[in-house]
């Protein structure tokens, strides 16, 4: 019969490439499972569908399940529970509020009371052969130094409601895996594709290129801050490999992977490299970033620089991720995150091309 996947989060971005990468893996796949809320069936149709045709798959490999991970028993009908009990053998969660600027209460609702929705079902099934968590390498909050995957120490504060949310749902698949087969991602900040570029949100490390963009008629554009602190920007081909890789590993059950860059560069960096390729200009002169969040304050000037002031943040934040884990267990594999430079030129030219496609802007609250 094959294993059996089931996916929360579709039809997402990164769960529709994973998804994709999961299928190229395996040759043994039995069936795709899918949960998807009520009033995203019809998009979930249409990215099944592709799928579908990309990998000459039979229809009834692929499935649709309507569903909510806020709801016990994740809302599923009965008749569906029962097959998923005999069938499923992989568990991937995903789905979440990955908004910086989502409210405490939305966060808590479908990060953690939804992340602990999900545990109960999968604590559930008699065939499981691995739960593979999407985390955060953000739930170490305000910590800085070193911070290791091998670690889950309650931060001193955090900066945002995702992160902390986030926190709290790691904390709870943890204890998990006293009991069943658990692997835990923590991915860096996620940017496109390093060959092609494509994303399907300008949100992250883009909010640098909307700020360029929407600055690009000054004849001196300044950067944001000294910049000093490092930015860890890692590309979605990396996080979809390297987590399709280790759900297969036997010696990935029980651990937590920073999928992140193990030679990130820092903020000042990264801009004047952004510069360079969008605008072919140099930073002149500096705002302090204490006026940048007060400019940000302002709604209409958040919406025009296409800036959350919550990015900011991430601008003066002095913490470093070993990925010791990651890059040990996935080097027989040959996967590595690439340099971000090497990445530079499509991700670029991807933007450009879609800057001003409606289905690309981030929101600005």
């Amino acid at each position: 019969m094959g294993n059996g996947f089931f996916f929360t989060g579709f039809p997402g971005f990164i769960c529709n490439q994973l998804i994709r990468e999961v299928i190229k893996n395996n040759q043994l796949i039995g069936s795709v499972f899918v949960l998807v809320l009520p009033n995203m069936v019809k998009r979930a149709k249409k990215e099944s569908e592709a799928i579908i045709a990309e990998y000459g798959l039979d229809e009834s490999t692929f499935h649709i399940i309507v569903g909510d991970i806020t709801k016990p028993c994740l809302a599923i009908t009965d008749e569906e529970q029962e097959i998923l009990q005999q069938r499923v053998t992989h568990v991937f969660h995903l789905a979440a509020i990955y908004d910086l600027a989502v409210p405490r209460e939305i966060a808590q609702i479908v990060n953690v009371n939804g992340t602990e929705n999900v545990n109960e079902w999968v604590r559930r099934l008699p065939n499981l052969n691995r739960y593979i968590y999407f985390s955060t390498a953000y739930v170490v909050g305000n910590s800085e130094g070193t911070l290791y995957e091998t670690e889950l120490i309650t931060p001193p504060g955090f900066k945002n409601h995702y992160e902390q949310t986030k926190y709290e749902a790691e904390v709870l698949v943890e204890t998990l895996k006293k009991e069943i087969p658990v692997t835990i991602i923590r991915p860096g900040i996620v940017k496109g594709h390093s060959d092609t570029g494509e994303t399907i949100k300008f949100d992250g490390p883009y909010f640098i290129m909307n700020f360029l963009d929407r600055l690009k008629f000054l004849p001196l554009i300044p950067r944001l801050g000294k910049g000093e602190a490092y930015v860890n920007l890692v590309p979605i081909d990396y996080i979809i490999q390297a987590t399709a890789y280790l759900s297969q590993l036997d010696n990935a059950a029980g651990k937590t992977y920073h999928l992140t860059d193990p030679h990130p560069y820092r903020a000042s960096e990264i801009y004047e490299i952004m510069m360079k390729e969008m605008l072919n200009k140099q930073p002149k002169g500096m705002i302090p970033l204490t006026v940048g969040k007060w400019f940000l304050s302002i709604k209409p000037l958040r919406k025009f620089l296409g800036v959350e002031k919550e990015e900011l943040d991430y601008f003066t934040w002095r913490g470093q991720f070993d990925c010791t884990q990651a890059v040990t267990d996935l080097r027989e594999s040959g996967i590595a995150c690439p340099d971000f430079k090497d990445g530079i030129k499509p991700m670029t030219e991807f933007y450009l091309q879609q800057k001003d496609n409606p289905t690309f802007h981030i929101k600005i609250i």
